[in-house]
């Protein structure tokens, strides 16, 4: 496996999310979100429907923090299991990323 750095992950607070170009195509095709005191990386796609899901740049969770909301379709997931709990694809979940912290304390995404 190979580590793709995507940032410090100390530059990720608690109760936030931050999406990531890894492939340079000039879209966010992932996002990390922080939540009692665990990084985790998810695809940003909708199972609903596929769609990108902030409605603007680093703009994945609801405003208290506590879900990640699909801005395209209104459907809600519960941070830790990525669990659809509210919306169109209730029950589904989304794609987690596999993720690390390497010594340096980079967040990196490990590519196959």
């Amino acid at each position: 496996m190979r580590a793709v750095p995507l940032c410090p992950v100390d530059a990720i607070a608690e109760g936030a999310a931050r999406g990531f170009d890894p492939d340079d195509d000039g879209q966010d095709t992932l996002f990390a979100v922080r939540t009692d005191g665990v990084v985790r990386v998810w695809r940003d796609a909708c199972p609903h429907a596929g769609a990108a899901m902030a409605l603007r740049k680093d703009g994945y969770l609801n405003a208290a923090g506590t879900r990640i909301v699909c801005h395209a379709h209104g459907a809600e997931f519960l941070p830790e299991s990525g669990h659809c709990v509210q919306g169109p694809c209730l029950g589904r979940r989304l794609k987690p990323v596999a993720s690390d912290v390497n010594a340096a304390g980079q967040l990196c995404v490990l590519i196959p």
